[in-house]
This record gives structure tokens, sequence and C-alpha cells, in this order.
């Protein structure tokens, strides 16, 4: 077990209050690791170390801290074993994933670092003789992110990143589902020589997650929330925000199509479908969450994609599989449910189905119909349904039939075809001839409808953590009518 402290005012502190909780490994079922418990107490000094920093740091010039990003980009790949030790141990993940997960994490570093001379403005034409009217852009103030467990690594990051190259201090409020790997990603920057006060990491309790975040969200000093995770719980924080006028990002829940038209490449889409449909046991809110195949070519994706997923090994995440466990048992209980109720209703179990403890197999169930909970709701587990349509437009519709649009990918030999296709998907992510999985740090990542709205990446995520102001130089002599 790990004993973690939490990070605020460059201090690592525990609660003030001195509670503390702890984080069970899924699949062991032993103490992972023990955190401290925050309360309202400890929200407060997190805010008001973050903004006693803001007018120093926000004046901080693009070299110093681009210089600092890219210092804890190397810092964090350094400590790619320590990040994965913690992740099999808190949630279940492979080591392949952690590194994958801390390698793309230290790039998402490295570009925000780029960005800090990209934060623009503009001169805008004015109709007033004399005057040069500018748009330009200017730290927003203490930005909150709010980061979930399934890519810990990544997603702890990239709710930062931006912000801190922006020139805002950061409240990284820790998943309690992960609390040490986030802990960590604030002492990768502590240790790159970030100011006190510029970075602070909060971890709290399950039952006291709702009024830890509604305290940081009201806080008068929080200028920018950002938030990864449930459509539910998004729902709530992008009311949180509303109430109190905050602009907030948020990436929310997917339930990703995977369209196989009948002129695709049948062995290529089945290694694409493999890879978005299982990574990381399929807790990725980009996996592949109904695969769309044109019956003519049905039978053969099927049977070959059955076959791969067959072969996948499962089993304990210190081991040499590629499905480990789950976030906890719950989820492995909730994927049984998935499976029996397909089966019941008519579907065919054609790979996996096996449930043991917090693993569960890879799962493909055939002939999957409406009103089966494996087509309609978000697994977030690999247990995938196959969904059999007649033509292009009935794979467009059956895309489009879900209240989500986070990713979506399109397989044709016919590139053109395969673009139009994609314009009339309803999702912010498509690719053509790729797996819905798929993240580079400087593309515009984010979605539509109950998929949650901004982006984060590259030049797109500027917007969301500064403030654009319109500023003049006039001529102090000019005319006035009175």
């Amino acid at each position: 077990m790990v004993d973690i402290q939490q990070i605020i005012g460059g201090k690592k502190v525990g609660a003030l209050s001195g509670r503390t909780f702890e984080r069970i490994d899924p699949f062991t079922g032993k103490v992972a690791t023990r955190a401290p418990a925050s309360g309202l107490e400890d929200v407060k000094a997190a805010i008001d170390a973050a903004q006693a920093v803001f007018p120093a740091w926000s004046k901080t010039l693009p070299e110093e801290r681009r210089t600092l990003l890219l210092k804890a980009a190397d810092i964090m790949a350094s400590k790619a074993e320590t990040f994965a030790q913690l992740m099999i141990a808190e949630t279940g993940g492979t080591a392949p994933w952690a590194g994958f997960n801390t390698m793309l994490a230290a790039g998402i570093l490295r570009e925000a670092a780029g960005m800090t001379t990209q934060i623009q403005g503009e001169v805008i034409p004015s109709n007033k003789p004399g005057t040069i009217a500018m748009a330009l852009r200017q730290a927003a103030g203490v930005c909150l992110g709010i980061a979930p467990w399934n890519a810990p690594v990544i997603l702890g990051t990239r709710a930062i990143a931006m912000a801190l190259a922006c020139g805002n201090p950061v409240i990284l409020k820790a998943s309690e589902a992960c609390p040490a790997m986030h802990v960590l990603i604030g002492e990768v920057l502590v240790e790159a020589g970030f100011p006190d006060g510029v970075v602070n990491v909060l971890t709290n309790a399950p039952q006291d997650a709702p009024q830890i975040v509604e305290a940081l969200v009201a806080a008068p000093e929080v200028r920018r929330v950002n938030f990864t995770g449930s459509t539910k719980v998004g729902r709530i924080i992008g009311e949180l925000c509303g109430r109190h006028l905050k602009p907030a990002l948020l990436e929310l829940g997917g339930k990703a199509p995977f369209i196989v038209l009948e002129d695709a490449d049948i062995d290529a889409a089945v290694n694409a479908a493999a890879f978005g449909c299982y990574m990381n046991m399929g807790q990725i809110c980009m996996s592949t969450e109904r695969l769309i195949v044109h019956e003519k070519v049905a039978d053969e994706f099927v049977e070959k994609l059955a076959a791969k997923a067959s072969k996948l090994p499962a089993g304990d995440p210190r081991g040499h599989v590629v499905l480990g466990s789950l976030v906890n048992p719950e989820a492995a209980v909730k994927m049984q449910a998935f499976i029996d109720d397909a089966v019941g209703k008519g579907a065919k179990l054609v790979a996996g189905g096996k449930v043991e403890g917090s693993v569960v197999e890879a799962t493909l169930l055939d002939q999957v119909m409406p009103g089966m909970r494996s087509y309609d709701e978000e697994s977030f587990g690999p247990v995938k349904p196959v969904i059999r349509v007649k033509d292009e437009e009935d794979a467009i519709r059956v895309a489009n039939d879900t209240d989500y649009g986070l990713s979506s990918a399109i397989f044709s030999r016919d590139i053109k075809r395969a673009m139009d296709v994609a314009a009339r998907i309803q999702s912010g992510i498509c690719h053509i001839n790729g797996p819905t999985v798929g993240d580079e740090a400087q593309m515009p990542f984010g979605g539509v409808k109950d998929s949650g709205y901004g982006r984060f990446g590259g030049k797109a995520a500027i917007a969301e953590f500064t403030d654009l102001r319109w500023v003049t130089i006039e001529d102090p002599n000019q005319h006035y009518p009175f």
C-alpha cells in the first residue's frame, strides 16, 4: 500500500482534518493507496494558494512557461515505471496501457509548451479615425480540472497543461479511483520548478465529491472549469457552471459507431475494430461501442473478429495479458448483465462471455437490435455489439441513433464515399479506415450532443483557457458630438 499526500501551495500536505480514504485494488481486493480526504477547508486553501500566485504567474514570459513544461515532460517520461505500478494497483490497467498513457501525457506537456507563443490576437480595422483596435488574449484566472480514472495520466495532464501554458494557476481534483496517479502528475510539475501555488492537486473521499466539486466551481476565484467523465456527472458540472457563469469544457460519454461498408478491407477493419473495442478493456471514452456492418460482409467480419477476440488473453493485469481488470467488480457485473440481456433477447454470443471477479473476456455479440442494452447504453467495458445493416443509409441512421457524439470510424476503399458518410455522422471525431480510439496532443478533441462541448488539444484549446479582450489605442484629441 502507498500512502500519499495532496499538493497545496507547492507543499505535500494531508487533509486539514486528518481524514483519509483508501483505494482498493480491483483485482486483488487489497488496499492500493491511502490518500487525504479533503474537506471544504482544504478547498479554500488550494483556491487561496492558486489565486495568490495568479498575478505573477500570468505575467511570466512564454519562454519561462515553455521551459518548465518541457522539463516536466522529461520528468514525466522518466517516471513511466512508477505510473505503471500505480495504474495496475489503483485501476487494474495493464503496463502497456500505462506506458502509452505516460508517453502521450509527456507529449501533451510538450505540445502545451509549444503553444506558449501561439496565444495570439489580431488587429481589427476600426471605423473610428485614428484608432487602432485589437483583440487580445490573456490568462483567465484559476482553472479547475476534474479528471477521470480510465486514462488517468493522459486525462489528468490534459486537464491542466494548456491552462498552465496560457498563464493560469490550476487546481486538479483527482479521481477518487486513482488519487496516487493524479498526485504524481502534480509532483512531476512541482519537481520541474513550477512556482508554489501554480499547481495544486486535491484528493477527496468518494462520498465527499459533490460538496468538494460544488465548492470549487462556486468559488469566485475559479474562472474556468474542465471535466472529463460520464455524461451524468457532466450535466451536474455544466449546471453548476451555468449557475455561477463559469465557462466549462466538457468531454463526456460516448457510444462510438464503427461502420464497415461492403467495399471495406475486412482484415484491416477487423484489426482496427479489435483495438478500438478492447484496448483498456473498452474503458475509453472513444471505445468502439457499436460495430455497424453491411450485411453483405457481416458474416466474414464477425467470423474474423470473433476469432481474433477469442485469442486475446484476459486476467491478472500484472501478467502478460491484453485485458486486465475492470475498474471495480461492479463494472464486471454490469458486463454480465449486458451479455444476459442481449442473449435473452435473441443476440448471439460469438466470442468471450466469461466473467470472473473483475475480469471480463473480450466479448462479441452478433445480431444486436434496438431495445437491447448493448445497442442503447454505453458499456464502458469489453462487451461489444455487431449491428447488421442493409445499406449505407441504414448504417448512417444507426450510427446517429444515439444521444452521444464523440468518436466514430468508417471503413471503405472509396475515400470520396467515406468522406461523404463522415460528413453525415454526428460526432466530434471521425476516422476513415482507422479505429475509433486515437489521440494526439495537437488535435481538437471533443464531442457533440451528449458527449459534451469545447475542445482540448493544440490551438483549439487556447480559447478555452483565456479571455478575449477588445483593446483600442485612440486619438486623445478626437472629436466628440458634445
